[in-house]
């Protein structure tokens, strides 16, 4: 059996190295604590989980709101969404919105967090104008 194929439509394998581009893959625990890094400041506690078992397509995030509210998220490759409303927990009936983002996400569950994040955004505008002067 012949197959056509052009010589730039060839797909190269070597077994010397792998296949997969490992660096294409993303390991979400990785982005789980850039994620936490990111917003610490505008919520009271979060952290990625170390009860659940994460993997390089999932990780999970425990946050509490300013509010005193309690989530369990899931970090997938579609996004953020809220899995449980405490710490560590999965509920596999719960079905939730995905956020593309951990600001629009939170944005949605905490006015303390929307104020947070609007009060250092204008710390860091007011020491833009003071250096600029």
């Amino acid at each position: 059996m012949e197959i056509d194929c052009q010589p730039e439509e060839s797909i190269v394998c070597p077994f010397e190295e792998d296949c997969v581009e490992l660096s294409d893959v993303k390991d979400m625990r990785l982005e789980a604590e850039a994620v936490v890094d990111d917003v610490l400041f505008a919520v009271t506690e979060m952290h990625v989980s170390q009860n659940l078992s994460s993997a390089l397509d999932v990780a999970y995030i425990n946050v509490e709101t300013r509010e005193g509210n309690r989530y369990c998220l899931e970090l997938t490759e579609a996004g953020l969404r809220v899995v449980g409303y405490a710490f560590d927990q999965v509920d596999e009936e719960l079905s939730t919105q995905y956020y593309e983002t951990v600001y629009s996400l939170l944005d949605t569950l905490s006015p303390g967090y929307r104020e947070a994040f609007g009060n250092a955004l204008l710390q860091r505008l007011e020491r833009l104008k003071q250096n600029g002067q």
